[in-house]
């Protein structure tokens, strides 16, 4: 695998207060596969500027727009080969449009867009180009997930019967007035979900991925508890797998005394698995009448899949951004045979454009479920 120079990324949004940016450029840099070239950064000319110098950019190369970046880097010799796409949720479709069109990869952070009409729109310019998509759901890059995931392929939990996630926070319990919450509180940027949106597609995506379950339908209780909110800041969502399994999701941002709880249980006749985010290099499992076994990211009883995505020896603590870096890594495995004329490695795993058209039929379907006081609903096509 050739590794002799940096894929060139660009990147739409992440301007100098932008927290996903920074943890964008972060990832990127980790495993020394990309280098940031050229940027749009910001909605107005004025502090995309700005942040293009902070981060030592050419001015030549720091846009006003992102139509205006996709255009001029297509025609360059050393234009990018792929872009980081970092906006609010209302700006993913056309921004990554413009890029896909032109034969620019895409890494779009989640959700995959604001609306459902957008996710099918932007499907279809996925399918019409030869660029990669790729979706940032950072949690599938940690080791201990794609061990979980190693471990019910290979059935060492038997057929599966239930599955549990759930995502705490507690940073939306009071009216907030800063910018991240005013856009994703804003059905305009955000789309038609609050919680459900923003944190509730990790737990969805997480649960599949793991699994390897498709969610044929579900039954949603969403609430809006912060008067005025117009959005769910709440969701209570139990789910039935394809297959049989049964599920329940939970979501929240108003739960006092949680920062990023993102948990998950899997349980099938064989025995069973639990793993929680704010502790990501442990993951327990237990066999059916047997003592529970915990298994360390880079330790005794790890396998291959979490192997591959290690970094460094155990006991040393990766997280967020390393598993971040893993979606960044994959990314450019897939973009660097593309550019080579290979075949991308079967072990090489991102979340895809199909992850996010998941993600927004989630999304979808809570909606949905919840106006009809939690009816069960199929998730749309």
């Amino acid at each position: 695998m050739s590794f002799d120079r940096p894929i060139r990324l660009g990147m739409v949004g992440g301007g100098n207060d932008a927290f996903i940016g920074g943890v964008h450029r972060i990832a990127a840099r980790i495993d020394g596969r990309f280098t940031l070239v050229a940027g749009a950064l910001s909605s107005t000319p004025e502090k995309a500027q700005a942040s293009g110098a902070a981060l030592g950019l050419d001015p030549a190369r720091t846009y006003d727009d992102f139509k205006a970046m996709a255009i001029r880097e297509a025609r360059l010799k050393d234009g990018i080969e792929a872009v980081a796409i970092v906006t609010p949720n209302h700006v993913h479709y056309a921004a990554a449009r413009e890029f896909l069109k032109r034969g620019i990869h895409v890494i779009c952070d989640k959700p995959l867009t604001s609306t459902m009409a957008d996710a099918r729109k932007l499907v279809k310019a996925a399918e019409d180009s030869d660029a990669l998509f790729v979706l940032t759901h950072n949690y599938t890059g940690y080791p201990m997930m794609r061990q979980a995931r190693q471990m019910v392929a290979d059935g060492d939990l038997g057929t599966l019967r239930v599955v549990q996630v759930e995502y705490a926070q507690d940073w939306l319990t009071q009216a907030q007035e800063n910018k991240q919450a005013a856009w994703r509180t804003d059905p305009a940027r955000s789309g038609l979900g609050g919680s459900t949106g923003d944190i509730g597609t990790h737990a969805f995506n997480l649960a599949s991925f793991v699994t390897g379950l498709d969610v044929d339908s579900l039954s949603a209780d969403l609430q809006s508890f912060v008067s005025g909110r117009q959005l769910d800041d709440n969701a209570h969502v139990m789910m039935r797998f394809a297959g049989g399994a049964r599920g329940m999701l939970w979501c929240s941002q108003v739960a006092p005394g949680n920062e990023n709880g993102l948990r998950l249980r899997v349980y099938g006749d064989k025995g069973g698995i639990e793993w929680a985010q704010e502790n990501p290099n442990q993951l327990w499992y237990t066999p059916y009448g047997e003592p529970k076994r915990l298994i360390t990211r880079g330790g005794a009883g790890a396998g291959t899949a979490a192997g591959r995505v290690t970094r460094i020896p155990a006991g040393h603590p990766e997280g967020y951004l390393e598993g971040f870096a893993t979606i960044y890594s994959e990314a450019a495995d897939a973009i660097t045979a593309k550019r080579e004329g290979r075949e991308v490695a079967p072990d090489v795993l991102y979340p895809t454009i199909q992850d996010g058209l998941k993600g927004m039929q989630f999304v979808d379907a809570c909606v949905r479920s919840s106006k009809r006081d939690g009816a069960w609903v199929k998730l749309a096509p």
